[in-house]
């Protein structure tokens, strides 16, 4: 498939640069795709959309405040840099801009600072100095990594708000932000409708949002996450297939987690390792039924996946409606259900 057929209809004004509170009050564009007719609800309204014995999976993944402002040396100059992820013995993948040679030295502080060891097209490796852990430099310096979309600087309110309900295992560098309109009355009232969560683990990382450069899109490559799936997650969603219910995805990385899995093992299992499942078009879903997703930019791997679950000509014209209708878009803004 061509590039050019996924630069959806969008409205730049629409970009939500905060959260509605209480989160689940955001609205959700609603798909039954058996009628193939659309709604308009909210967030809050999920345990009505759902049926008792279905399971919502949710990505537990926490985002680490990897954004740190540092200073080139011998030079002098600012940059800002990206913790991406921790190769171990010291070494960190990062991302950062700029003319950069093997042996350049970023400080960030009198106690911290990185050594470029590796730096050329595949990514940047530095070896780190420091008199404390580097989760713990990020959680005392670093800010949140927000999109570069929302324009304005990550605040102390980030800290909270680009946290989804579920966030325990850290490592993330953006957040699965499907999960971030989960509240704890909303769980409370899941619960009571018999409606299940089980949470897997996907490190969320520069894969899902690298740029897709290729104009035909099957010419693209997928970078690696890091995932988890727990052996009674795997139960969980047996015990769902069994009964005739339905296994609900809550974003676009529990859709690659579970799918990577089964496609490999024939159904999902408990499983660790690295994703580089690339969801497109014509693709055959074998574990999800139904995905709740935000609103993704146009001509990326996320939007493809949502227009592989549900269609190419439904999702666009999703996004149409979304747009007449002035729904929020992108990491802060609302949410479509895709039954």
């Amino acid at each position: 498939m061509e590039l050019s057929e996924f630069d959806f209809p969008f409205d730049p004004s629409l970009v939500a640069l905060q959260p509605v509170l209480p989160r689940d009050r955001a609205r959700l564009l609603v798909l039954d795709r058996r009628t193939n007719r659309f709604g308009h609800r909210q967030v809050a309204d999920l345990p009505a959309l759902l049926d008792p014995g279905d399971l919502l999976v949710v990505n537990n993944t926490k985002v680490l405040a990897a954004r740190v402002l540092g200073t080139k040396q011998p030079v002098g100059k600012s940059v800002e840099v990206l913790f991406v992820k921790d190769l171990g013995e010291g070494l960190w993948e990062i991302m950062v801009k700029g003319t950069f040679r093997i042996g350049d030295v970023i400080e960030f502080d009198d106690s911290c600072c990185a050594m470029i060891v590796k730096r050329d097209v595949t990514g940047t490796t530095v070896k780190m100095e420091s008199d404390r852990p580097v989760e713990q430099f990020l959680r005392e310096c670093g800010q949140m990594p927000l999109p570069p979309y929302i324009k304005r600087p990550p605040s102390q309110e980030d800290q909270i708000w680009y946290q989804t309900a579920f966030a325990t295992h850290e490592g993330a560098i953006a957040a699965p932000t499907a999960g971030l309109h989960f509240t704890s009355e909303l769980l409370a009232r899941l619960t009571e409708q018999s409606i299940e969560v089980a949470a897997i683990t996907l490190h969320v990382g520069p894969g899902t949002f690298k740029p897709v450069m290729a104009k035909r899109i099957e010419d693209h490559q997928m970078g690696e996450e890091r995932f988890v799936i727990s052996a009674d997650v795997a139960k969980a969603i047996a015990r769902t297939k069994l009964a005739g219910r339905r296994v609900v995805a809550v974003g676009t990385t529990v859709v690659r987690t579970l799918e990577t899995v089964a496609q490999a093992q024939g159904k999902v299992v408990p499983a660790s390792g690295e994703s580089r499942l690339f969801i497109t078009p014509g693709f055959q879903f074998q574990v999800v039924d139904a995905l709740m997703t935000n609103f993704h930019l146009p001509q990326t791997t996320l939007l493809m996946l949502v227009s592989a679950f549900a269609g190419i000509d439904t999702v666009r014209q999703m996004y149409a409606w979304a747009v007449q209708e002035r729904y929020r878009f992108y990491s802060y803004g609302d949410a479509m259900l895709i039954l």
